[in-house]
């Protein structure tokens, strides 16, 4: 199975439409996006973004970020790509979703509390599942700030540690791009699409893991 998958599209269409011209040459099979499709923009905006990515007619699955519009999620849902708090399954893999991120010191719009973020994993996972988040685990490569600081979610991690899912992709930390490891689990943050970032994963759905990772620049 071949994922790409992309995340903090911050309403740049533009970004979107030159992806969906690359993608639309390549062979893949599931297209993920972890969250921040707008900069604190509504479902028309987002719609907008999808729309070029959408019109690929490849399996995508989606949730939302801590910058998106409060109606973004139900546009999400509505258009059937959703899945945050919920999980869906794919050729034999299952997804599960976190949309937002965790508590940052500037209130935007989805935050969840890490007890939150940790029902959520209960709730949904079963082995073997592929984690979509738009926050990354805490002290990882993936959720370095410029600071020099870790600021992503210690439920995940603590939820990664426990139960090793195969891989977890996700996003929020702009200058996090890289791919990591915890344990056997697999974190890929593919760095935002508005800098014209995205990643490409070889995933073998039978033995539910990672064989190659490629972060790609438009």
């Amino acid at each position: 199975m071949r994922i790409v998958s992309i995340t903090d599209v911050h309403g740049d269409r533009r970004k979107a439409e030159a992806l969906s011209r690359v993608l639309s040459r390549e062979d893949f099979d599931i297209l993920l996006i972890a969250g921040d499709v707008t900069n604190f923009s509504n479902a028309e905006t987002a719609r907008e973004v999808l729309g070029p990515l959408l019109d690929l007619g490849v399996s995508t699955l989606a949730v939302h970020g801590n910058c998106d519009g409060r109606d973004v999620p139900a546009l999400l849902e509505e258009l059937g790509v959703g899945v945050h708090d919920r999980r869906r399954e794919i050729k034999g893999v299952g997804f599960i979703g976190v949309g937002g991120s965790n508590i940052t010191p500037f209130n935007t719009i989805w935050e969840l509390t890490e007890d939150e973020i940790r029902a959520i994993l209960e709730r949904n996972y079963r082995p073997g599942d592929v984690i979509l988040s738009h926050v990354p685990p805490r002290n990882t490569k993936t959720d370095l700030t410029h600071s020099g600081l870790h600021v992503g979610s210690s439920a995940l991690r603590e939820f990664i540690e426990a139960r090793e899912p195969p891989l977890v992709v996700v996003g929020h930390i702009h200058e996090a791009r890289a791919v990591d490891r915890i344990g056997g689990t697999v974190v890929v943050n593919p760095g935002p699409l508005f800098r014209g970032h995205y990643a490409v994963i070889d995933f073998d759905e039978r033995e539910k893991r990672v064989e190659n990772v490629e972060l790609l620049r438009l």
